[in-house]
């Protein structure tokens, strides 16, 4: 038998489901998707009002262990949600407002809404 090349993480072909539909879609569902657990919701709000802390202030706020925490902000930060720095022994997270930005434009995208229009 012949060794498949091993194929980088980000490299990988998508899924067939994610590639259904404009990509505007595909990046619409993989936000939704990381916002898709109320403790990753939870991080989000709180990183956007709060600017920026370390994981222990993140776990301090949750009734879940730090290695739970530490897997909800792996996936916000590979969706994009947050941004993370090392800064000594710690490692500091803050959010992308502009995701949240594009997010809400997509939002609006599928709800035939403009920005700054109301119902």
């Amino acid at each position: 038998m012949i060794p498949l090349p091993k194929i980088s993480p980000s490299r990988r072909p998508l899924p067939r489901a994610r590639r259904i539909g404009p990509p505007a879609d595909v990046e619409l569902a993989q936000l939704a998707k990381a916002l898709g657990h109320p403790a990753r919701v939870a991080i989000v709000r709180h990183l956007l009002a709060k600017g920026e802390c370390d994981c222990g202030s993140i776990v301090g706020r949750l009734p879940l262990a730090q290695a739970t925490v530490s897997q909800h902000l792996k996936v916000l930060k590979d969706a994009g949600w947050i941004q993370g720095s090392i800064e000594g022994p710690r490692v500091c997270y803050c959010a992308r407002p502009e995701t949240a930005h594009r997010f809400l434009a997509l939002i609006r995208e599928i709800s035939g809404r403009k920005e700054g229009e109301t119902s």
